[in-house]
């Protein structure tokens, strides 16, 4: 997907509309606790600067509903990003409507803008088939898609955590503003390239390592990768699902009864294809998930009353080893419940695994999510290829889906 960036189009003098992805974690005093996802962006953001351009961001915070949530202000982001930028952000109370037309009717070269939540707006969050379904819908999520567009002469677009959704601000925005330059930003860029490429191209052993509650989550990945990879390590919750579909107890561990005929035949269809599933060899056990619960390793059955919380330590040593060696590895899910001791025990393993075949000349890219939140809490983040910045948009990059969002922007 060769689409243009930043760096190929002229701004100098112009307005670029940026839409960025600032759903940072606040705390109950709206205080920012990771500015991490507003770090990501200042690439972007100078370069557009640098050349010339006025910059207008936008973004959603949290899951207002279409309407004004004081708590969901992007308030907190337009001070940070000032102290980041060491310069004063234009905020704007609102992302349409006169005021703001007057606000970015104003700005010059350098200054930068900040518009509120898109998210308090309602015609955000239209889903495109039931504007389509919908005249009503439609039009509205046209309207406001058209004031957006209106405020600028180009667009740019560096939220990949949203890139899988058709919301106004990623959609109807850029394909109303047909004419004017619409490019992708540096961040979105990374995430092509480093995706994109590992998957599509990729240095053999490859492996991949999938985690997380749900077989369904992780369906059409397993699917499309099976073609591709030569091992999937399958761990976290979801093995169980697998587990019950080869015949062994589970006790009161998480199960998706109604896809254990999809376990099965993505078995076959490994076996077929010639990818490896390697599946755990052995569980850490409890009764309850809490903090110093009783807990032990078992082999095989689980018995009734006790649930599976995290791969064991046989389990470890294999996909250890499996890991030895890979060129090439995408890692999405972690192993077990790795946010309470002792169940983080699996999950760091293989981080660690990771990390060591990346020193070692692999490539790794670990897909957002709980195995990204891991690999930071480990302090393994320079030592993986790159961590996507979007948990949902990795995974159905994964599953090999296009974004029509990313599509309608101009090509190289």
């Amino acid at each position: 997907m060769a689409k243009r960036t930043v760096a190929d189009i002229n701004v100098s003098g112009k307005k670029v509309l940026v839409r960025c992805d600032f759903n940072v974690p606040l705390d109950d005093g709206c205080n920012i606790t990771s500015d991490d996802r507003i770090v990501k962006v200042l690439p972007t953001i100078n370069k557009l600067l640098d050349d010339g351009g006025a910059v207008i961001l936008m973004s959603h915070l949290g899951r207002p509903k279409g309407r004004r949530d004081d708590k969901l202000s992007l308030a907190p982001v337009a001070k940070r990003l000032g102290e980041l930028l060491d310069k004063e952000i234009i905020f704007a109370d609102d992302c349409i409507g006169e005021e703001v037309v007057a606000k970015a009717a104003g700005l010059k070269a350098g200054d930068v803008m900040l518009l509120e939540n898109l998210r308090f707006h309602k015609e955000e969050t239209i889903k495109d088939k039931a504007a389509k379904e919908d005249t009503q819908l439609r039009e509205a999520k046209d309207d406001f898609a058209r004031q957006i567009g209106a405020l600028a002469d180009a667009y740019v677009d560096d939220a990949f955590g949203t890139a899988h959704r058709d919301n106004a601000s990623m959609y109807t925005v850029p394909l109303l503003m047909e004419g004017k330059e619409r490019a992708i930003g540096f961040l979105i860029g990374k995430e092509l390239k480093f995706l994109g490429g590992t998957v599509n191209n990729p240095k053999k052993p490859f492996v991949a390592i999938l985690g997380g509650a749900k077989v369904s989550d992780k369906l059409k990945v397993i699917e499309n990768l099976i073609a591709k990879v030569d091992i999937i390590l399958i761990g976290g919750a979801m093995a169980y699902t697998f587990f019950k579909a080869n015949g062994q107890k589970i006790g009161k561990s998480l199960c998706e009864d109604d896809f254990l005929d999809n376990a099965t035949e993505l078995l076959e269809h490994a076996k077929e294809a010639g990818c490896e599933i390697v599946l755990p060899v052995d569980t850490v056990i409890a009764k309850e998930f809490k903090a110093g619960a009783e807990n032990k390793v078992v082999t095989g059955d689980i018995e009734d009353g006790w649930e599976g919380f995290d791969i064991g330590p046989e389990t470890r040593k294999l996909f250890v080893e499996k890991l030895e060696g890979a060129k090439t590895i995408v890692w999405n899910g972690p192993m077990g419940a790795f946010e309470l001791e002792p169940f983080d025990e699996g999950t760091k393993a293989v981080a660690l695994a990771v990390a060591k075949a990346t020193e070692q000349g692999g490539r790794s890219v670990v897909g957002g999510g709980d195995s990204a939140s891991a690999v930071k809490k480990l302090g393994l983040e320079d030592k993986i290829s790159h961590i996507s910045t979007g948990g949902g948009a990795s995974l159905e990059f994964l599953e090999g889906k296009k974004f029509k969002c990313l599509a309608i922007l101009d090509d190289k």
